[in-house]
């Protein structure tokens, strides 16, 4: 099994709740597809670097997962459909990106402990 990484930008016209249905769905998707889901993150509403489909912002989130190879063209295909969806990128990760992540999560999470104390 390998380790991908999607990121994929919704477009700014939905409510929060409309794009929090959206990611659900891909999550969805993905779980009965057999893929595990390791990470998901909600980067919010950033500024895009070009216009896409005359939207200067877009919805950011990555999700990132342990799947067969074959699930990946099906995912991809369902993204592709979705109106809502206005660019994806899925990365297979290798061993030290899946290190990197770990790591860099590791430390996050020591970050919001320090917080609450």
């Amino acid at each position: 099994m390998n380790q991908y990484e999607t990121v994929f930008i919704v477009t700014p016209v939905l409510s929060e709740e409309q794009m929090k249905e959206a990611v659900k769905k891909y999550e969805d998707t993905l779980g009965t597809a057999g893929a595990e889901i390791v990470h998901e993150e909600d980067w919010g509403m950033r500024k895009l670097a070009y216009p896409i489909q005359k939207k200067s912002t877009g919805f950011y989130h990555l999700i990132e997962f342990k799947a067969e190879g074959d699930i990946i063209a099906d995912f991809e295909t369902e993204l592709k459909r979705d109106e809502r969806i206005m660019r994806f990128l899925t990365v297979k990760l290798d061993k030290h990106a899946v290190a990197y992540n770990e790591k860099k999560r590791k430390k996050a999470a020591e970050k919001a402990e320090e917080k609450q104390a």
